[in-house]
C-alpha cells in the first residue's frame, strides 16, 4: 500500500507512463520530453537494472552482416530490408548525437565476417550476391559496403573474411548510464523494482497494475522489446543470447567486431578482453525464454570457437558468463503501433537494439505524442 506521500509525488497527474528502461524506453521518454518539457513522464523497469538485452548485449553498432542481408532478402521485400538499414543507420547517428562519441567509447574498427570450412557454400554464395548487396545499398553509403579481404589471426577459417568498413563498437555500459542520466536531467522519473502486470485503458486514462497497487496515466507507451508478448500478446518471441568475456589478454591484436554464421554468433575486442555470444541456432526451442540461465550445450560451443578459431594456441581464461534476452519473430522490422488512443508500442527490434533502439524509441515517442 502507498503513503499519501508516495501517491502524491510519484503516481498522481502523470501524463505518459514508459514501461522498460531499456534503450527504446529511455529514447521514448527523452524525446517525449524534448517536445512537452512541463510532461510528467514515469518510467517503470521490473529489474535493478534494464531486465532485457540493453545493459547485456556485445556493444555492436551494427547493421547486418552479409550473409545475413542476404537472408533477410529470402524474407523481405528489397525496398523492406532497404527501409530497415535506414532505420538502423539513423538510429546509430541519432543515438551518437545524443550522447557524443566519446562517451559512449565509439570507435569505427570495421566488421569483420568469418566463414568455418565447413561454410564453404555459404561464402562463395556470398561472393555470388555481392555485388547485388553494394549495388543496392550504394545510394545509401556513397561507396562498397563490402569487400573482401585476407583473414589474419584466426584458426580453422577459410582464408577469406568479408569486410564492412562502417560497423562499430560501443561500451554498452557507458551508453546506459549516459542515456539514463540524461532521461533524470530532463526531470523524467525512472522506478526500478516495479513490474507492471497489467493495465486497463478507460476514457480519460490507463489504468496500470504494479507490484500489487494500481495508478493512473493520460498515455501508456510498453518498450519491453523481447518480453512484449507478456504484456501485449504482440508476435514478439523472446531469444536468449548467451554470452562471455575472458580476463584480459597479452598483446591482444584482434581488433573491430566479428560475425559467424549469419550472424548467429560474433565477438569483439574490448581493450585487451573478447567478448564472444551467440549460439542459439544450436537449441532454438530452449533458447525461446525470458530466463536468465546459462545453456551449458552453447556454452560448451563458445568455448570451442574460443579456443580453436578466435584464440587458437593460447590459453585463455573466461571471467564472467550472463544472458540477455532480445526480441525476434517472422519479420525483422520492429513493431511501432498504436493498440487504442492511449497505449502505443515498441518491441521486436530483432536483436539489433544498439542499432535501431533510438530510432524505435523516438518514432514511438512521435505516435504517442500525435
Amino acid at each position: 500500500m502507498l503513503s499519501y506521500w508516495e501517491q502524491k509525488t510519484w503516481f498522481s497527474d502523470i501524463d505518459f507512463t514508459v514501461i522498460g528502461s531499456g534503450i527504446v524506453g529511455l529514447n521514448c521518454a527523452i524525446a517525449i520530453k524534448e517536445k512537452q518539457s512541463n510532461a510528467k513522464v514515469l518510467i517503470l523497469e521490473k529489474g535493478l537494472l534494464p531486465q532485457g538485452a540493453s545493459t547485456k548485449n556485445a556493444g555492436f553498432a551494427c547493421f547486418g552482416s552479409l550473409s545475413e542481408l542476404i537472408s533477410d532478402l529470402k524474407t523481405h521485400t528489397e525496398q523492406e530490408v532497404t527501409q530497415l538499414l535506414e532505420d538502423r543507420i539513423n538510429g546509430l547517428k541519432a543515438l551518437r548525437s545524443l550522447l557524443g562519441d566519446s562517451t559512449i567509447d565509439y570507435q569505427q574498427n570495421g566488421g569483420y565476417e568469418l566463414f568455418l570450412p565447413h561454410q564453404k557454400e555459404l561464402y562463395n554464395n556470398c561472393l555470388l550476391e555481392l555485388e547485388r548487396i553494394n549495388t543496392l545499398f550504394k545510394p545509401i553509403f556513397k561507396k562498397n559496403l563490402f569487400e573482401v579481404k585476407p583473414t589474419e589471426s584466426f584458426g580453422n577459417v577459410l582464408p577469406k573474411t568479408i569486410f564492412n568498413p562502417f560497423e562499430g563498437q560501443i561500451d554498452t555500459g557507458k551508453m546506459m548510464l549516459a542515456l539514463t542520466q540524461k532521461a533524470q536531467e530532463k526531470g523524467i522519473i525512472i522506478l526500478n523494482g516495479q513490474n507492471a502486470s497489467g493495465f486497463n485503458t478507460q476514457t480519460n486514462f490507463v489504468e496500470i497494475t504494479s507490484n500489487n497497487f494500481t495508478f493512473k496515466t493520460k498515455k501508456l507507451c510498453v518498450a519491453t522489446n523481447g518480453f512484449g508478448h507478456e504484456l501485449l500478446g504482440e508476435k514478439v518471441t523472446p531469444a536468449r543470447a548467451q554470452v562471455l568475456i575472458t580476463k584480459s589478454i597479452k598483446n591482444l591484436k584482434i581488433k573491430g567486431t566479428f560475425h559467424l554464421d549469419e550472424g548467429f554468433y560474433y565477438f569483439r575486442n574490448i581493450g585487451n578482453r573478447i567478448l564472444l555470444g551467440g549460439g542459439r541456432n544450436l537449441d532454438f526451442k530452449t533458447e525461446k525464454t525470458t530466463n536468465l540461465e546459462l545453456n551449458k550445450l552453447i556454452q560448451n560451443k563458445l568455448n570451442e570457437l574460443l579456443q580453436n578459431v578466435i584464440l587458437p594456441n593460447q590459453t585463455v581464461e573466461v571471467e564472467n558468463r550472463w544472458t540477455g534476452i532480445m526480441g525476434v519473430g517472422n519479420q525483422k522490422t520492429p513493431i511501432i503501433k498504436a493498440l487504442n488512443d492511449k497505449v502505443f508500442c515498441g518491441v521486436r527490434l530483432g536483436g539489433m537494439g544498439i542499432a535501431i533502439g533510438t530510432h524505435v524509441g523516438r518514432a514511438l515517442a512521435k505516435i504517442t505524442l500525435n
